[in-house]
């Protein structure tokens, strides 16, 4: 991508991998993420959620969307603070079935975490 283009101008109405997403923010943010670093940032992460538990109390559908975007967004920004990439992280543990039980379709007991 060429200095003079943003990069919302990049993916303006397209779909977004994760890994899109991830590069996308930290083209935006790393800087000022590094900066704030972990503990920082995940405050930043813990408000958002804040924000996302009234909105699913609400009925505000627009609002609601926004919300998991902003804690997706901060999770990400995270990630990259500490050089963890997703796509290979959701791809380890999820990308063969329920880390539990190991199926597509989880069969794990229902009081249990998988």
């Amino acid at each position: 991508m060429s200095s003079s283009t943003s990069p919302s101008d990049s993916t303006r109405g397209e779909s977004l991998t994760f890994a899109d997403l991830q590069r996308h923010i930290r083209e935006m943010y790393f800087e000022k993420d590094v900066q704030r670093g972990v503990d920082g940032t995940f405050m930043w992460l813990m408000e958002e959620v804040g924000e996302l538990a009234a909105a699913l109390r609400g009925d505000d559908r627009e609002n609601l969307a926004e919300e998991f975007a902003d804690v997706i967004a901060w999770l990400v920004t995270i990630a990259n603070v500490a050089d963890v990439d997703l796509t290979a992280a959701l791809t380890q543990k999820y990308g063969h079935g329920c880390p539990g039980c190991r199926r597509l379709v989880c069969e794990c007991p229902q009081g249990e975490k998988p």
